[in-house]
């Protein structure tokens, strides 16, 4: 890189790092980025924070694929140069001060979708697709900042007021952050704003529906069942193996292969009427797997031959059981907040175990518990030594981001039953070879 496009690159960092944490604007970093961006054949609205990604990719369409993958790392490494540093520094600074400089005061329903949607391409710049850094406002490091900004534009927002308005609510995107607003802010809502609110959770949960019956669909369902003889039925048909076992049959003279035995393949799946008892941790701390569980529990309830049942806790336990084929319906029961009480959820889940060797239970926590941490423990292992597959989870989210306590984690693993990682194919994974 050349010494001026050095000193170019800096001018538009320096401009970034003052639009960030300086209340006032720098007019002779604006003036030179003005310059900059001109000479290198980027439009001026780039440097218009007013204007979001969006917008300034629909008015130039080519800038789309520059800002994918901007941020990503170079699988040879940084080794920019004839002015790409220059241009890259300046959609990067684009990227940054759309997403982090957020202001202070009130924010609209439009601002909010504005933000989201710059926070999308962000989250495309680093590689990643829009929404999965975003979410998760318990994790660490840049999805834990993300996720925090997010939730505290829809704290700023006057929620109940837009919600009331069906032109504003319409504007609306529904995520994570959003979600758990509504859901703690549901008892004092009431119409209008009651009806909007509900519409946005059911969206909610019908897209990450969609894309968690996807993941149940393509997840491994265990092996073919050997005891079971094949159907002798056409679509079973084992084409080679039948032309190779009668090969000798083969007719040189009419140059037929006749064929007196058939042989078909081996497509039954081996299955076991299943018991799966998920209970899930509802403080606040938890609001991404609460969403997540209840989701997962009504497509698994929607199986063959298993029998799911829902529990949600915090200092009671609640049982959702009537509900698990309608997330929706439970997300609206439960009662975000409050302590951790194990045992009084597993005082309920107990009586819920019939065959033990034939039952799995997923237990969904930061296992901070309210109280003494031994009795739930106690509990657990007892559940265990039954012979129900134990299944414990930091958290369920679409990142994998977990949170527990030491103590907890060090005896599952003692116990030969460790904190699976909080990502919700890991889960998937592990209920569809125990059900198939």
């Amino acid at each position: 890189m050349t010494t001026a496009d050095e000193n170019r690159r800096q001018v538009l960092y320096w401009r970034m790092l003052g639009r960030l944490f300086e209340a006032d604007e720098q007019m002779s970093l604006e003036s030179a980025s003005v310059a900059i961006v001109d000479d290198i054949g980027l439009p001026p609205a780039l440097l218009d924070p007013g204007v979001t990604v969006d917008n300034l990719v629909q008015r130039h369409p080519e800038l789309a694929a520059e800002f994918e993958g901007l941020m990503a790392p170079a699988p040879g490494g940084d080794q920019e140069g004839d002015g790409a540093a220059v241009r890259r520094a300046a959609l990067v600074s684009k990227l940054l001060i759309n997403v982090f400089n957020t202001g202070h005061g009130n924010v609209s329903a439009a601002q909010l979708s504005n933000w989201q949607a710059d926070a999308g391409w962000f989250e495309k710049a680093l590689g990643m697709d829009p929404g999965e850094l975003r979410g998760r406002p318990s994790a660490g490091g840049l999805a834990g900042v993300l996720g925090g900004i997010e939730g505290d534009l829809v704290k700023r927002m006057h929620l109940r007021e837009v919600l009331a308005n069906p032109a504003l609510a319409k504007q609306l995107t529904p995520s994570m952050s959003l979600i758990e607003q509504l859901l703690r802010d549901k008892s004092n809502l009431s119409g209008v704003a009651l009806a909007n609110a509900k519409a946005l959770i059911r969206r909610f949960v019908d897209e990450v529906a969609a894309v968690l019956r996807t993941q149940v669909q393509q997840s491994s369902v265990g092996e073919i069942d050997r005891s079971v003889p094949p159907k002798r039925v056409y679509r079973n048909l084992d084409i080679e193996r039948t032309i190779w076992k009668n090969l000798t049959n083969w007719s040189p003279e009419d140059e037929r292969l006749y064929v007196d035995k058939l042989f078909y393949k081996q497509t039954a799946k081996r299955t076991t009427p299943a018991r799966l008892i998920v209970v899930v941790d509802q403080s606040g701390s938890m609001v991404n797997a609460m969403v997540n569980c209840t989701i997962l529990a009504s497509i698994f309830a929607g199986l063959p031959k298993v029998d799911v049942h829902l529990i949600a806790y915090d200092t009671r336990a609640l049982d959702l059981t009537p509900w698990v084929h309608d997330p929706f319906e439970v997300l609206l029961r439960t009662k975000l907040g409050g302590g951790n009480d194990g045992p009084v959820a597993m005082a309920m889940a107990q009586p819920k175990i019939s065959d033990p060797r034939n039952t799995v239970m997923v237990w969904i926590s930061d296992f901070y518990e309210f109280d003494r941490s031994q009795p739930l423990f106690d509990m657990i292992q007892a559940v265990h030594r039954s012979g129900v597959k134990f299944i414990p989870i930091g958290s369920v989210s679409s990142g994998g981001e977990q949170s527990v306590n030491p103590w907890f984690r060090q005896r599952f693993k003692d116990l030969g039953t460790p904190v699976l990682s909080g990502h919700v194919r890991k889960l998937i994974s592990e209920l569809k070879s125990f059900l198939a």
